[in-house]
C-alpha cells in the first residue's frame, strides 16, 4: 500500500478513536464545583430499557387524576458492559423520564401515548470513588444540574431491597432481565421476593 493511503488509512482510524473517546466521556457522569450532578443532555440517544404506565411500588398507592408515563435510558458503554457481564460498571448513568399519557387525540380512540408534557427526570448514578453506596439519586426539575438526593430517602432502601441488579429494577427491563439470569446477576433479595410472589400466586408461575 502506498505510503501516502497507510497515513490516511491511520489518520481515519486515530479520528475514530478520538471520537469514541469523546463520546464515552460525554456519556459519563459530570459533576459541578458544589458537586451538583449535570443533567445528560444527550439521553435521549442512548439506549432505552423499558417503559411503564402508571407503575407504583407501594399497594395502597393513592390513584392519580391522570396518568403517566415512565421511560428509562442507560449510557451506551454501561449497556454494552451489562451484556457482557450480567451488572453494571461503574459510572452507569440510569435517567428516568416522565411524561404525561394523553388519549383520545388526533386519530387515538383509546389507550394512552406519551406527550410532550415533561413531568421530571431523575438519574440513578453508579460512581464508587463518589458515593459511599456505590449509588446516588439526583431528581431534576426545570434546571440542568441538580443536588444528590439525601440518603435517607426512600428510594434508596427500596432499591437495595428490592433491586434485582445491583441496586437496579432490571427485573422492569425486558431486555436485560434474561442476560442476568443467564450470568448469575439476580440478586438474593430479588429471588426472595420472586419466590414469595410464586407462593403467593402458583397460577402465575414464569
Amino acid at each position: 500500500m502506498p505510503v501516502r493511503l497507510i497515513i490516511i488509512a491511520l489518520l481515519f482510524v486515530l479520528s475514530s478513536a478520538g471520537q469514541n473517546a469523546s463520546s464515552a466521556a460525554s456519556n459519563s457522569p459530570t459533576y459541578t464545583a458544589d458537586s451538583q450532578l449535570v443533567f445528560p443532555s444527550s439521553y435521549r440517544e442512548w439506549i432505552y430499557l423499558s417503559s411503564g404506565i402508571d407503575m407504583s411500588y407501594f399497594k395502597n398507592a393513592k390513584a392519580m387524576d391522570h396518568s403517566m408515563f415512565d421511560t428509562v435510558f442507560v449510557n451506551p458503554e454501561a449497556y454494552k458492559s451489562f451484556l457482557q457481564t450480567g451488572t453494571w460498571p461503574d459510572k452507569t448513568m440510569l435517567v428516568l423520564e416522565v411524561r404525561m399519557a394523553g388519549t383520545n387525540a388526533s386519530i387515538n380512540k383509546s389507550g394512552h401515548f406519551q406527550t410532550a408534557e415533561l413531568m421530571g427526570r431523575e438519574v440513578h448514578v453508579k460512581d464508587e470513588s463518589r458515593f459511599s453506596g456505590k449509588w446516588a439519586f439526583f431528581g431534576f426539575e426545570d434546571k440542568d444540574t441538580a443536588k444528590m438526593v439525601p440518603k435517607d430517602a426512600a428510594c434508596y432502601s427500596c432499591h437495595e431491597q428490592h433491586g434485582a441488579v445491583d441496586t437496579t429494577f432490571v427485573q422492569f427491563y425486558p431486555t436485560l432481565i434474561g442476560v442476568a439470569q443467564q450470568k448469575g446477576t439476580l440478586s438474593a433479595v430479588y429471588l426472595k421476593d420472586e419466590a414469595i410472589a410464586s407462593a403467593s400466586n402458583p397460577g402465575n408461575k414464569k
